[in-house]
């Protein structure tokens, strides 16, 4: 039994007992290597903190979204209930109840003044930085110096403190929520996921990766269990309005068919206008977007269980097996996460990345 001592940075030492002298050194160098995460994202949630607050105070504020998004919250808290008559500079509400509620404390809050508002967002946005470096220093994903990569995105630091988007808010939720799910908190993390949606439905590109999770790590009727609790939220915080105008809330707040402005698409401006917003292109990038999802399910998320049929246990059973059988191919909570705590995390993300590409959206920038 070898002793291995190390530093940790703090003058701490590290003590390890190994079964060798190379699986000790080995398991010394991973603590260490731990640490070393730990104290750099300490390090950079300061230096951001201080970096994005220098943003505030010397760049200008882009005028996007804020004057409507505090017109829609004054037509709410003067009573309307009905969606079709919530509008704002740049035409009618189009997200969720949750996005309401949220930008009315924010209001509150803020008086909605543009620069109360810009400190406010300061705030979410180290502390979403927060849980996305909690995130990956719980995996073996990137190597500690690589965490400084996640400060410097120039759009996301556009979109948290000069635009003050709702997907700042979307995002930390779905943050929280992957926080959760890495602790197989399953039931909780839908939670904040269902309320990631109701700020914005965009988030929904997470759900077939995560879908695809919970049938690894759940049984299906803890899946069916957790997506009943996530349905919940959505009708208690829709409640209101399905109460008075439901079928203006569900066609505008959940609206598929919303056709996007070409002027403000990122990823397409090479396009057309007139192809941008055409149904023709709308069915080919719907295509492509299904395609890699299956082909990303087969050969990337389920590789380890030689497929997504085999995966969810269904692959050459009889009918009277399938469900006997199911729980047993599941891998089990420990199982999934000795072998697929990197899958937790970033399978989602991938999928996320793909999807915001084809619909045009800045939504892939988080990432």
């Amino acid at each position: 039994c070898v002793c291995v001592w190390g530093g940790c940075g703090e003058g701490i030492p590290v003590l390890l007992f190994a079964m060798g002298t190379r699986h000790g050194v080995a398991e010394a160098c991973h603590y260490l290597g731990k640490r070393k995460s730990t104290s750099m994202a300490c390090l950079l949630l300061l230096l951001d903190c201080l970096f994005t607050s220098a943003i505030v105070a010397r760049v200008p504020y882009t005028k996007i979204d804020w004057d409507a998004y505090m017109s829609q919250v004054t037509g709410f808290l003067g009573g309307e209930r009905n969606y079709a008559n919530l509008r704002g500079d740049t035409g009618p509400l189009v997200y969720p109840a949750g996005f309401l509620y949220i930008y009315t404390a924010i209001a509150y809050v803020t008086g909605g003044d543009v620069f109360a508002g810009q400190v406010f967002f300061v705030l979410l946005y180290i502390l979403n930085l927060g849980i996305v470096l909690l995130i990956y220093t719980r995996i073996d994903v990137v190597p500690w110096w690589a965490l400084c990569l996640l400060c410097l995105s120039k759009r996301v630091h556009s979109i948290f403190v000069l635009r003050l988007f709702n997907d700042c808010i979307a995002m930390l939720l779905v943050h929280v929520a992957l926080a959760f799910f890495q602790n197989n908190k399953w039931n909780v993390g839908m939670i904040f996921f269902s309320f990631a949606v109701s700020v914005k439905m965009n988030i929904l590109l997470y759900a077939p990766a995560l879908l695809l999770l919970m049938l690894k790590g759940m049984t299906f009727k803890g899946v069916a269990m957790a997506l009943s609790t996530a349905a919940l939220v959505q009708i208690l915080l829709g409640l209101p309005f399905l109460m008075s105008y439901p079928v203006e809330y569900i066609t505008r707040a959940f609206n598929l068919g919303r056709v996007f402005i070409h002027f403000w698409s990122v990823n397409f401006k090479f396009v057309p206008g007139e192809v941008f917003v055409s149904k023709e292109f709308a069915m080919i990038l719907l295509v492509m977007h299904l395609s890699l999802l299956l082909i990303f399910a087969q050969y990337k998320w389920c590789r380890h269980e030689g497929g997504i049929l085999s995966a969810l246990g269904l692959h050459a059973l009889p009918n009277g097996d399938k469900t006997s059988h199911t729980q047993d191919i599941i891998p089990s909570t420990e199982s999934l996460r000795s072998c697929h705590s990197r899958l937790r995390t970033l399978t989602a993300e991938r999928t996320f990345i793909v999807c915001p590409f084809f619909s045009g959206r800045h939504l892939s920038q988080f990432l």
